[in-house]
């Protein structure tokens, strides 16, 4: 987790240490980024772009036009993201672009809302710190008017864009990989960004050694380790966690700035951005209260965790538990402490409910792994 705060922490003071265009950079970190994603996709997912690029996938049916599209849309509004993020950061400090990029979950939550998603008063309350902190932080520029100004507002087109990003992407992550998505996206986006470079002919190359170092730090740093190790702290931690934790980039972000390139946080400054990360703090955490408070009055009672709707065959209370009808084999795992069981059915088609172990039900059914 240390290791993705720091990483993904340097992309502002990286694309603010550079002398090349802040467009040239984002595609040039699309481009590097798509040119590691490409090969590794072809090494992990080898059978699934075979099966796409013969139709047998099904993703260029009629029935996938729809995520196909959203998946176009998406790969925009990131490239829209790259574009005002790394573009503000040169024209107000790095402090205030990494802090209103930050209220990302804020236009993610007023998205949700939008599409009839209930929202609880926590949420609004964080929503109304955010936008509180972000007015008194910007109050300087607002009053200075000018390039800052102008910086402040790009960075929460660049909050705005990301949190359309993640709304469209779930609407077109249908039978699509990970990997897949993420490099068809890095491909869409640094496509477009080539585009808007060819027409404002910004120049792609001729860059000065300062600037080749930057670009090499955006794709060793945010896009390699702090990606990598993103999905692997996920695997180990909640993702509630990680958004959190993701909020220490402003001050990280701000003292990197200060420390390599002189860039010094206005003291006027520092109560809205310390509001704009409580408020941000709020959003995310308050949706998992309300799912807690909604699991405590629903399924605390039976210490069962909800299952899905859409899954087949909902398992039977274990209020009543039936002998096995068939022989389950177990082997012990000496990393867990815990046995590793062979999944199976039972003869009338239902899946086999294991006593309870540890406080939880394990249940193992249609290939998926529970526990």
């Amino acid at each position: 987790m240390a290791v993705t705060v720091v990483s993904i922490s340097a992309t502002a003071p990286l694309t603010a240490a550079a002398s090349a265009s802040p467009l040239a950079m984002a595609f040039w970190r699309n481009c590097l980024g798509f040119a590691v994603l490409g090969p590794l996709l072809l090494l992990l997912r080898r059978r699934e772009v075979v099966r796409v690029a013969r139709g047998e996938r099904g993703i260029l049916r009629r029935e996938q036009w729809r995520p196909l599209v959203f998946g176009f849309l998406a790969a925009t509004a990131v490239a829209l993201h790259f574009a005002a993020f790394m573009t503000s950061t040169r024209l107000t400090s790095v402090a205030m672009s990494t802090a209103l990029v930050a209220t990302q979950p804020v236009w993610q939550a007023l998205i949700a809302a939008g599409q009839g998603v209930g929202t609880p008063r926590r949420t609004w309350a964080g929503l109304a710190l955010a936008v509180l902190g972000a007015a008194a932080a910007g109050g300087l520029d607002i009053r200075a008017g000018g390039t800052a100004l102008l910086g402040d507002l790009l960075a929460l087109v660049g909050a705005i864009a990301q949190a359309g990003y993640t709304a469209l992407s779930e609407r077109s992550r249908v039978d699509v990989s990970t990997p897949l998505y993420s490099t068809f996206t890095s491909l869409v986006c640094g496509l477009e960004l080539l585009a808007v470079c060819r027409l404002a002919r910004i120049p792609l190359t001729g860059f000065d050694r300062s600037t080749q170092l930057s670009l090499l730090g955006l794709l060793v740093l945010p896009q390699i380790l702090g990606l990598g190790s993103l999905n692997f702290a996920l695997g180990r931690t909640s993702a509630t966690t990680m958004s959190v934790l993701l909020l220490l980039e402003t001050p990280v972000a701000a003292l990197a700035a200060w420390w390599f390139m002189g860039q010094g946080i206005k003291p006027a400054t520092v109560p809205g951005l310390l509001i704009i990360i409580v408020g941000v703090t709020i959003v995310v955490t308050s949706g998992v209260s309300e799912q807690a408070t909604a699991q405590q009055g629903g399924h605390l009672s039976t210490g069962i965790p909800p299952y899905p709707a859409y899954a087949p065959d909902p398992p039977q209370s274990p209020s009543a538990p039936r002998p096995p009808a068939f022989p389950v084999s177990a082997r012990h795992d000496p990393q867990s402490g815990l046995g590793s069981v062979h999944r199976g059915r039972e003869p009338n088609g239902h899946p086999h409910h294991l006593p309870r172990c540890g406080g939880r039900h394990l249940v193992l059914a249609h290939g998926t792994h529970g526990g």
